[in-house]
């Protein structure tokens, strides 16, 4: 082999070498790359999630303090205060049911698209409920939006269809009138127990000639001209209902509280410690107090960005703050706009944001809840529901752990505000505290209605555990929690019974 053959030769495999060397370079510096940019979006994913953990706290001082405004603000609604944000409504309920009432009892229930009537047949402390029976009924759309006498003759209809299908098991003692409980969901100004007027229509309801009109006149007219003959003796919301289901169980219920899709509370309050109450105390002395709560707010409350930009761009915006952080309408939609922000700065689904994260309310509380109750070692249920909801195909581990604990973090923080929240109405009933002067115990019963509560393990379970923490272990073991469910129906017809114009002679 000649000189000149030898150093070509060289030269090419010193090139072919240092062509080598570039390539391994180049692929370094792209698996390096790749890595800062996989290290940067963690870091990025963290941030997130630290000032989330950060501001979705809610350690137990801070809930004390919430129970505290909560009852700072229950005075001033029954001082009237027209800045309050707790109407804290009279109801005009003074009688609970004892377990004594008897005889044949309807009730209706209408708080949304559909409506319930209901019958009982009451056989008083031995008996209790013999027989009950009940229809629901959906509301034709164009009744939602018609005139008030359209929709209330529709319901009046109804119920006396369902009237005439008594059976044997049902008995009206002769010369009676039938009595009905009125359960109507939505905002009223009650005058008595069985009158109110109403404030205004919600759930998709704008009918012409009723805001201002009271609903138990509109509803007995309707009623008359079916033929048929029917007393509306109470006027009750829903958690009134719940209250008054919860007391004919239970004598020791003292108070009702909502977690559904919206959430509300009502207690039984010393009739004396109502300012704004005017005219004779009732003879029971006490009157149950419709809080509608859901409007608290208070500057303690623990509010987030995410609290803020929902809130700014509800349909009512400044109002229901509290049901905003604690209800089953809102907490996956909280969830929603967390991931949403982790897939914008952090790429938390791949490079693209995922087109259906960007719509409202997509993930509702009930598959947030589904997605949180994942014990699968891999999250594939937890996986395969953001692929159904989200249209993410193919998530990686870690972007299901990282929902998975948002998840945790907003069910979290709404379960502990709820207990502060009850945790305020003992404290303001002085059930807080085991008593300081060696007496008994009192046995407090709080009546828990609504699919959040009943259907959200965790929630529940954190709910209840946080309000054993802050009433103590001693003054803990005399409250209970129980669930009251679908209280709200069979409530409004023990009022009818315990509020009956038959009452006084039996």
């Amino acid at each position: 082999m000649g000189k000149g053959t030898v150093v070509g030769t060289a030269v090419v495999v010193c090139a072919a070498a240092a062509a080598a060397v570039g390539v391994a370079v180049v692929v370094s510096r792209r698996r390096r790359s790749k890595r800062e940019a996989e290290e940067e979006r963690r870091r990025r994913a963290a941030a997130v999630i630290e000032e989330v953990e950060q501001r979705f706290s809610t350690p137990t001082a801070l809930l004390r303090g919430i129970a505290d405004a909560m009852v700072e603000e229950m005075e001033r609604g029954l001082r009237a205060d027209p800045h309050a944000p707790l109407k804290m409504l009279i109801s005009y309920v003074d009688n609970l049911p004892t377990g004594d009432e008897h005889g044949l009892f309807y009730a209706l229930d209408l708080g949304g698209t559909n409506f319930r009537v209901i019958r009982v047949q009451l056989g008083g402390r031995e008996k209790r409920v013999v027989s009950q029976q009940y229809e629901e009924v959906a509301i034709p759309p164009h009744l939602m939006v018609g005139t008030s006498m359209e929709l209330f003759d529709f319901i009046a209809a109804e119920l006396e269809s369902f009237v005439k299908t008594e059976g044997e098991d049902f008995h009206l003692p002769e010369g009676r009138q039938r009595e009905l409980g009125f359960t109507f969901s939505f905002p009223v100004h009650q005058t008595s127990i069985s009158s109110g007027t109403l404030i205004k229509w919600t759930k998709g309801f704008s009918i012409n000639g009723t805001v201002g009109e009271d609903v138990v006149a509109e509803l007995s007219r309707a009623m008359e001209r079916q033929g048929l003959d029917m007393k509306v003796t109470a006027l009750v919301n829903d958690t009134v209902g719940t209250l008054a289901g919860g007391r004919y169980v239970d004598n020791d219920v003292a108070a009702a509280v909502i977690l559904g899709t919206g959430t509300n509370a009502a207690y039984v309050e010393h009739a004396n410690a109502i300012p704004k109450w005017t005219g004779l105390l009732p003879r029971s002395g006490n009157m149950v107090i419709n809080m509608e709560w859901g409007n608290f707010k208070s500057e303690r409350l623990p509010r987030s960005d995410y609290d803020n930009a929902l809130d700014f761009e509800s349909l009512n915006p400044g109002e229901q703050i509290y049901e905003k952080m604690i209800s089953g309408m809102y907490l996956g939609e909280i969830v929603r706009r967390i991931l949403l922000k982790l897939a914008h700065d952090a790429s938390l689904f791949g490079d693209v944001v995922p087109t259906k994260l960007e719509q409202r309310f997509i993930l509702r509380t009930p598959d947030m809840s589904a997605m949180h109750h994942d014990t699968s070692h891999d999250l594939k249920h937890l996986g395969a529901k953001l692929k159904d909801i989200l249209g993410v195909a193919d998530t990686s581990l870690e972007a299901r752990y990282i929902t998975l604990h948002v998840c945790d973090l907003v069910a979290e923080r709404g379960a502990r505000l709820a207990a502060a929240g009850i945790y305020g109405i003992l404290k303001k009933l002085g059930r807080d505290r085991v008593p300081s002067d060696g007496s008994q115990k009192q046995r407090t019963v709080i009546a828990l209605d609504g699919g959040l509560y009943e259907h959200y393990k965790k929630f529940r379970t954190c709910l209840e555990a946080t309000l054993a923490d802050l009433l103590g272990e001693e003054a803990a073991s005399s409250v209970v929690v129980k669930l009251a469910n679908d209280g709200s129906g069979i409530g409004a017809a023990l009022l009818a019974a315990s509020h009956s114009q038959y009452a006084s002679v039996e």
